[in-house]
C-alpha cells in the first residue's frame, strides 16, 4: 500500500480578513509559530481570523446538523484556501468574565480533587455532632456508625461539600454575598416628607399615590420622615399589601374614588428588580441594592453540614483560603499523616493534585487562593488557567491559537510560559501565539512578521522564518529587537539627584490583604514605574491604596482604613487610565469616543443644503437622527440568522455599512481635494481624515493627536470595543493632551500590553507629552523596555502573595538592576549594560 506523506505546514493562499493583503503564507505544524508584527498590521487577522476560524470552522462542521445548532462558531474566512490546519482552539486575550459562581479553585478544578480528598479521607460529624477518625470505610464511601451515640449515617460525597451543589449555604446559595435592600438608600434624606418625595423607590417607579395610601394606614406624610413613629416607619418600609380606597384627580381635574394595593418601599424595589428587563431598569433598581458578605457562612459559600468535615484538622472553606504554593506544600503532607490502610489513596490523590497545580505555578499563579472570586482575576490570570487545563487535557493533533499569552506575566515568569507551550508540542499539537514581548519571540521555532505598517499600511508578510534570520532580515522590523541592537532608552530620563526636586507624594498603609505594612515615596511630575511579580502587592499599592487615598482627600471623605498617612504634594486628582473595552456595542466609535463626530456634526449642519432642508446637529447622529439609515439603525450591519449555522453579521444591504440614508450623501463640506459626505469621512482612516480636514484646526487638532499616539490607522467609523488593549488605553488619553494636569495623576495599568516595541516608543512619547502638562505618571508594569525608561521603579516583591507584598528596592532603573533581593532587577540588568543615556530633564 503506498504510504502518504504527512503535511508539514498548514497552507494558507489569498487571505483577505480585515486587512490582510492576498496573504500566502505555510504555517509550519508541530512547531511553535510567533506571528509578529506592529499594532493593527494584521497579527490577529491572521491568527485568529484565518487559522483559528478556519480550523474551528471545519471541525464544527463535521458534527451533526442538531449539535452545531446549540454551539457558537467561526463564520468562513475570506481567504481562497486553507490546507491541512487541524481542529483549533482558541485561548483569547480577553477570556469572558466567569459567572458569581466561579473560583480559582473550581476554573482550574483544583477545588473538585480537594472535594474528593475531603470525602473520602476526612473526619466526618456525625448527625448527633461526634466527630469520626478517617478510616478506610470512609474511603470507601460505607455507611458509618458513630461510636458515641450508635447513630448510623452515611459520609457525605464530593458533591455534598460543593458550594455550587449540595453543600451551598442555604443563605446565600453558594455565592458567598447576600444581595438586600439598602434602608438608607430607600429614604436617602429623612428631613424630607413622605408628601415631598422622602421614599425614593415610589418616585423613581411610578407609584407617585403610594403616599396617599400610606396616609390611609396611618403615616403622616406631612411630617420629616426621621421624625415618624416606629410604627409609621415600619409601615413605610414593610407594610403589608392590603387596598385602601382613595381619591385621585384625572387630568380634566375631576375627582374619582379608586382602590389600590399598598407597595412599602421595599415591596417596590422588590417587584422592581423582578420586572428590570433593560440594563438601565437594572441600574435604577441597583441604586437601591446593597452587597455584603454572607452572615452565615462568612463568606466561604459552604453550609454548616460541608464545613463538618476536616482533614488534618482544618476544614474545606480553610484549605480554600491557602494560596496555591501553601495548598500544593499542605497536601503533599496529608499522605504521611493519614493512616497506613488509607496512604495509597491519600497519595494517588496528593499526586493528582500536585500534577494540575505544578502546571499553574509554572505559570506564575502560585499566589492566587483557591478560594480566590474568577471574575476579579485578570485577563491575563484567566488566559494562563486555559492554557493550563489545555495542557491538562493531553490534545494531539490541534492547532492552539494563543492571543498575547504573556499578557501580566513578569519576565521571571516567561520561562514557565514557555515551557507548558513545549508541552503541547510534546503531546502532537501545533501552536500559533500572536505576541509582542521578545523574550517570548525568542522562544519561537518560527516566526511570521506582519506589515509594515498598521490598518491599511499593513497586511503584507515582511519576513519569515528562524529568529536568527527574522534578525538579520533587511525587511524586518523586529529583528533589531530580537538581535539586540535595538537602542534600550528613548527617552531623557531625570538623574537621580533631580528627581525629587518637583515634589515628593509620600503614602504609608497598614498590613492589607497579603501586603506588609508600606511607606513609599513617589516623585511628583515624573514617571514611576511600580513592577514586581504577579499578585506581589502593585494593585494594591497603587489601585487600591493611593488611588482612593487621593480622591478621599480631595472630597474630604474617609480614606481606606488600611491608608494610614498621605501627603499628596498638592496632586488632587488620581485617573485611572487601564486598558478595558471602550463601549459595549458597534455603536460607540473612534469617531464619537474622540469627540470628533460632535464636530462634524455642527460642522455638516452649518452647510447651506442642510440649513434649506432645515436640518440640526442632531439629524447627523447615527444613532437617533433622522439620516440614520432605518433598516440597520445607525449600527451598519444586519444580523442573519441561519438556523444550524451561526449567525451571520453582514454589511447592511440598505446602506452599505455606511449608517446613513443614501440621501446623507447629497449634504457635502469641502476638504482637502474634494467635498466629501459624512459616510466618506467615517469611511477613512485618522491619517486620512486628518489631512481631508486640514481646514477645519479644531477637528485636525484632535485627529492629529490620535495620529501622534499612533493610532492613525484607525478608521473614524471603528468600533472601539474591537480595539485592542493598547488601542484602547490610548485612546483614553487622547482627550487629556493639552489640558494642563499639575495637580493631576495618571495611572496607566499595563500600558505596554499590546504593543510592538516600536509602539512602546510612541507610547514613552505619549507619556513625555502628560509630563510637559504637569502631570505625574505612574505605570504598572513588567515590560523591561517601558521599566528602563522610568525616572523612578518601585519594585515589589520579591515573590507573589505571601511570598511578596514588600517593597524590595526603590530608585532610578540602575539602582534597581543592582539590588540582590529584587527579581526584576536580574532581568533589567542585562539591558542597561552599556546602553548609551540620553540627556537628562531636570
Amino acid at each position: 500500500m503506498e504510504s502518504r506523506t504527512q503535511p508539514t505546514s498548514i497552507k494558507v493562499r489569498g487571505a483577505r480578513v480585515h486587512n490582510l493583503k492576498n496573504v500566502d503564507v505555510d504555517v509550519p505544524l508541530g512547531r511553535l509559530v510567533a506571528i509578529a508584527g506592529v499594532s493593527g498590521s494584521g497579527k490577529s487577522s491572521l491568527a485568529l481570523g484565518v487559522l483559528y476560524a478556519e480550523g474551528s470552522r471545519r471541525y464544527v462542521e463535521a458534527l451533526s446538523t442538531y449539535t452545531r445548532r446549540r454551539m457558537t462558531h467561526a463564520t468562513r474566512a475570506t481567504v481562497d484556501s486553507v490546507q491541512h490546519v487541524p481542529a483549533a482552539l482558541a485561548l483569547r486575550q480577553r477570556p469572558g468574565i466567569p459567572g458569581v459562581r466561579s473560583t480559582f479553585g473550581t476554573s482550574t478544578e483544583l477545588l473538585n480533587v480537594l472535594r474528593v480528598m475531603f470525602s473520602r479521607l476526612g473526619s466526618h460529624l456525625c448527625p448527633n455532632g461526634h466527630r469520626l477518625a478517617p478510616t478506610i470505610d470512609v474511603a470507601a464511601n460505607k455507611d458509618l456508625v458513630c461510636p458515641e451515640c450508635g447513630v448510623s449515617f452515611s459520609p457525605p460525597g464530593a458533591e455534598s461539600l460543593a458550594f455550587n451543589s449540595d453543600g451551598a449555604c442555604p443563605e446565600c446559595s453558594g455565592t458567598g454575598f447576600v444581595r438586600d435592600v439598602d434602608d438608607d438608600a430607600l429614604v436617602p434624606d429623612p428631613s424630607k416628607t413622605i408628601a415631598d418625595g422622602a421614599v425614593a423607590p415610589w418616585r423613581m417607579f411610578g407609584l407617585t399615590v403610594m403616599p396617599q395610601v400610606a396616609a390611609e394606614l396611618g403615616v403622616r406624610i406631612e411630617v420629616p420622615y426621621g421624625e415618624l413613629t416606629e410604627q409609621e416607619r415600619l409601615i413605610v418600609m414593610d407594610g403589608a399589601p392590603v387596598k385602601r380606597e382613595i381619591r385621585v384627580p384625572s387630568r380634566s381635574g375631576k375627582l374619582f374614588d379608586l382602590n389600590f394595593t399598598y407597595r412599602s418601599a421595599r415591596q417596590a424595589v422588590r417587584e422592581a428588580i423582578d420586572n428590570a428587563s433593560s440594563e438601565a431598569g437594572v441600574a435604577r433598581v441597583n441604586r437601591f441594592i446593597t452587597t455584603h458578605q454572607c452572615t452565615v457562612c462568612h463568606g466561604t459559600r459552604l453550609s454548616e453540614q460541608a464545613l463538618g468535615s476536616e482533614v488534618c484538622g482544618i476544614d474545606l472553606a480553610q484549605a480554600a483560603r491557602k494560596d496555591l504554593d501553601g495548598i500544593l506544600a499542605w497536601v503533599a503532607a496529608v499522605p504521611e499523616l493519614m493512616d497506613d490502610t488509607l496512604q495509597p489513596m491519600a497519595a494517588l490523590i496528593a499526586g493528582q493534585f500536585a500534577e494540575m497545580g505544578q502546571r499553574l505555578l509554572q505559570l506564575g499563579l502560585g499566589y492566587l487562593t483557591l478560594d480566590r472570586a474568577s471574575s476579579t482575576l485578570s485577563t491575563g490570570e484567566r488566559q494562563r488557567v486555559q492554557l493550563a487545563r489545555a495542557v491538562r487535557n493531553e490534545t494531539t493533533g490541534v492547532l492552539y491559537v494563543l492571543d498575547e499569552p504573556s499578557i501580566g506575566l513578569h519576565p521571571a515568569n516567561i520561562d514557565g510560559l514557555i515551557g507548558v507551550m513545549r508541552d503541547l508540542l510534546a503531546d502532537g499539537n501545533s501552536v500559533v501565539l500572536v505576541d509582542h514581548d521578545v523574550q517570548v519571540l525568542r522562544e519561537a521555532d518560527w516566526l511570521i512578521e506582519i506589515g509594515p505598517g498598521s490598518g491599511g499600511a499593513g497586511g503584507t508578510v515582511l519576513a519569515e522564518g528562524t529568529v536568527p534570520e527574522i534578525g538579520a532580515h533587511p525587511a524586518s522590523l523586529i529583528g533589531e529587537f530580537l538581535d539586540g541592537r535595538a537602542e534600550t532608552l528613548t527617552r531623557a530620563r531625570s538623574d537621580a539627584v533631580d528627581v525629587f526636586t518637583q515634589g515628593t507624594v509620600r503614602l504609608e498603609t497598614s498590613a492589607v490583604h497579603t501586603v506588609h505594612p508600606l511607606q513609599v515615596s513617589i516623585p511628583k511630575g515624573r514617571l514611576t514605574a511600580v513592577t514586581g511579580m504577579s499578585g506581589s502587592g502593585k494593585t494594591t499599592l497603587v489601585l487600591e491604596s493611593l488611588v482612593p487615598a487621593i480622591a478621599a482627600a480631595r472630597q474630604g471623605t474617609v480614606p481606606p482604613s488600611h491608608v494610614r498617612r498621605l501627603e499628596p504634594a498638592g496632586l488632587n486628582e488620581a485617573n485611572v487610565v487601564d486598558a478595558s473595552p471602550i463601549g459595549t456595542n458597534v455603536r460607540s466609535t473612534v469617531a464619537t469616543y474622540s469627540g470628533v463626530l460632535d464636530d462634524l456634526r455642527r460642522s455638516f449642519a452649518a452647510t447651506p443644503e442642510s440649513r434649506e432642508r432645515g436640518l440640526k446637529a442632531g439629524d447627523f447622529s447615527y444613532n437617533t437622527g433622522s439620516l440614520r439609515c432605518p433598516r440597520c439603525e445607525g449600527t451598519g450591519q444586519v444580523v442573519l440568522d441561519v438556523q444550524f449555522l451561526p449567525d451571520v453579521d453582514i454589511p447592511c444591504p440598505d446602506c452599505g455599512g455606511s449608517r446613513y440614508r443614501p440621501d446623507a450623501q447629497a449634504i457635502r463640506i469641502a476638504t482637502e481635494g474634494g467635498e466629501r459626505s459624512m459616510p466618506d469621512l467615517l469611511a477613512a482612516s485618522v491619517s486620512e481624515a486628518a489631512e481631508m480636514l486640514a481646514g477645519l484646526p479644531r477637528l485636525a487638532g484632535k485627529l492629529r493627536t490620535l495620529v501622534e499616539l499612533g493610532l492613525g490607522y484607525l478608521r473614524l467609523g471603528e468600533d472601539t470595543p474591537a480595539l485592542s488593549g493598547g488601542e484602547a488605553q490610548r485612546l483614553k488619553l487622547a482627550t487629556e493632551l493639552g489640558r494642563k494636569h499639575d495637580g493631576s495623576l495618571f495611572i496607566l495599568d499595563e500600558p505596554s500590553v499590546g504593543l510592538h516595541p516600536l509602539d512602546t516608543r510612541v507610547l514613552l512619547d505619549v507619556i513625555d507629552r502628560l509630563l510637559a502638562t504637569g502631570a505625574t505618571v505612574i505605570i504598572i508594569e513588567h515590560d523591561l523596555d517601558m521599566i528602563a525608561n522610568a525616572d523612578y521603579v518601585i519594585d515589589m516583591g520579591p515573590g507573589g502573595g505571601t511570598a511578596g507584598g514588600r517593597v524590595v528596592a526603590t530608585g532610578t532603573p540602575e539602582d534597581v538592576s543592582i539590588s540582590l533581593e529584587s527579581v526584576t532587577g536580574r532581568y533589567l540588568a542585562p539591558m542597561l549594560r552599556d546602553v548609551r543615556r540620553k540627556p537628562s530633564h531636570s
